[in-house]
């Protein structure tokens, strides 16, 4: 081959090579790299290569048309032949709900704004889950159930008209903002301190589960608060092969994307969005699904960014489908109350779990683990490596076995966190957090740096935390755990106690630097502890920084 051809080739190669990064093959080929479990290859969604344009069913673009039949005649249109890409062009399009069929891509281009109507009379209730229990609920503005092969892709907004459903507490809004909620209708509560959108809404929520009725059983008890049972804004449920990649997703009524029972789910490049003052308003709340990947999205929301559940209490026992085999990768959370959360709704239970590479700023709680007694459900397998938080407003790191439905700032500003001694049988409603890997991890601010708190009953168990710098107002708690191991921390704390440790077991610090030199640095309760390994180093000595409480067994603490 002669000299020209060679370089002609070369050249080929490098620009393929370029091309190929460029469009993410690279990165899509590292994926499974690092990944600490057996993690099969998810399979993306296949649809036909033909494609419809919603203006082409009667579509009207400005917002004041409804187009619900329009949507409706172009995803049968392309559903007959097999399947396909349904384009929504640029434009205000205003809609009902969007049922959903196989094997079709909803393909929302830049400057196309998909608006639900706040018409509530278009959802119609519907037997669902919701927060983990079976109920009924008035229908998500897109909705799909028993499906393969969906997509969402394109750079358009899907906005779920959430102001015309939520209730909205005074506490989070500005005066002016209180004022303009107050004079577009709806009602207050008798303290004048909470806005409903109607009457009806405000009759629904008395005797609620957090938001489920499980009191009523009929279709027409539920009927009778249909405003109260506001809907999440995607949900798709036991189905195969769903990809999110590209739209921004906000506004939504509850929750925005809730994906049940799905296998092979693929959410990247999204952005999701709630105003920070949404009630229940999660970013994205994978439900009992297997083989999952999420990565390179934003969030900035009003309630927990990405979640992971598996349903809870009875029900969720009774469904008994785990969420597993689930990769979290390079993401940024904003607002939200947790920006990686494993709860409280885990029932099936939680493994199998990766989260790497993500940022969360001014995030309520970074990493939130939460659950209760009654939930049962074993969380097990969970690694997470390099994360980066500041100004966290409560708990950077945060395991909560006692979880009440509110938010760490909510409960911190009640008095703390619920301390129990008295240990209860175990059952198969007894909830069980295990084996965690935290490591890499920086912190720089936050009110606490870690609470892990597990129950008498059933300890948090073998949980590592490595790697670690931090500034923080207060540093570790730590009760009712068996295993916890922390090394390699670097802890910048103002409050003089750095560890408060109550019925600890099997637990080791070391090469573990702070700033106290407290006598109260480490302060030690509980009858329970037992084989506690304090490791000094030459800038610190435990001995000199650590007091045992009365009830410290002899023997408990070796320095």
């Amino acid at each position: 081959m002669k000299t020209n051809q060679i370089n002609l080739v070369y050249t080929f190669i490098t620009i393929l090579v370029t091309s190929l990064s460029t469009t993410g093959f690279a990165q899509k080929l590292n994926v499974y790299k690092n990944i600490e479990f057996k993690m099969v290859k998810i399979n993306e969604p296949k649809i036909p290569a033909r494609s419809v344009d919603i203006k082409d069913f009667g579509a009207v673009n400005g917002g004041y048309v409804l187009n619900t039949k329009a949507f409706a005649d172009a995803i049968e249109a392309v559903s007959k032949k097999g399947g396909g890409k349904v384009i929504i062009p640029p434009g205000i399009w205003l809609t009902g709900p969007i049922i959903l069929k196989s094997n079709i891509e909803l393909h929302a281009q830049k400057g196309a704004l998909i608006k639900f109507s706040t018409d509530k009379t278009l959802y119609p209730i519907i037997e669902t889950s919701f927060e983990g229990l079976n109920t009924w609920r008035c229908i998500s503005p897109i909705y799909g159930k028993n499906l393969e092969n969906v997509a969402f892709t394109g750079n358009g907004v899907w906005d779920g008209s959430g102001e015309a459903w939520r209730q909205v507490k005074k506490s989070k809004l500005t005066d002016e903002q209180w004022k303009k909620f107050v004079a577009s209708g709806g009602v207050l509560n008798e303290k004048k301190d909470s806005w409903y959108p109607s009457e009806q809404y405000l009759k629904g929520s008395k005797g609620a589960d957090q938001n489920v009725r499980p009191d009523l059983k009929t279709k027409e008890d539920f009927e009778a608060i249909h405003d109260f049972l506001r809907p999440v804004l995607v949900s798709i449920q036991n189905s195969k092969r769903v990809l999110f990649d590209g739209p921004v997703f906000q506004n939504s009524p509850a929750w925005n994307i809730h994906p049940l029972m799905v296998e092979d789910l693929i959410v990247r490049n999204v952005t999701v969005r709630n105003p920070w003052y949404s009630q229940n308003g999660d970013g994205l709340d994978v439900e009992s699904c297997k083989n999952v990947l999420i990565e390179n999205s934003s969030f900035d929301v009003g309630d927990d960014a990405i979640c992971i559940k598996s349903g809870k209490d009875k029900d969720g026992r009774e469904r008994g489908i785990p969420c597993e085999n689930i990769i979290v990768r390079n993401n940024i959370v904003y607002h939200g109350h947790g920006g990686v959360t494993v709860g409280s709704e885990m029932s099936g239970g939680v493994k199998n779990l990766h989260v790497s590479n993500c940022t969360f700023m001014g995030t309520d709680v970074g990493l939130r683990f939460k659950s209760t007694r009654g939930r049962g459900g074993i969380v097990e397998n969970i690694y997470i490596s390099d994360i980066f938080m500041t100004d966290i407003p409560s708990q950077a790191i945060s395991f909560d076995l006692y979880y009440g439905g509110k938010s760490i700032a909510e409960t911190l500003a009640e008095g703390g966190n619920t301390v129990s001694t008295k240990a209860i049988p175990v059952n198969e409603e007894t909830p069980q957090f295990k084996n965690i890997s935290i490591k890499n991890i920086t912190i720089k601010g936050a009110q606490q740096a870690v609470f892990l708190q597990g129950l008498p009953e059933m300890n948090l168990e073998n949980i590592e935390i490595s790697n670690l710098t931090v500034t923080a107002e207060k540093g570790f708690s730590i009760i009712d755990a068996n295993g916890i191991k922390i090394s390699n921390a670097k802890l910048d704390i103002k409050d003089s106690t750095i560890f408060e440790i109550y019925n600890a077991k099997n637990m080791s610090l070391k090469d573990v630097e702070f700033n106290s030199t407290s006598a109260k640095a480490v302060n030690i309760n509980g009858e329970g502890n037992a084989n506690i390994e304090l490791v000094s180093s030459k800038n610190l000595d435990f001995s000199k920084t650590t007091t045992l409480g009365n009830d410290v067994p002899k023997g408990a603490v070796k320095f």
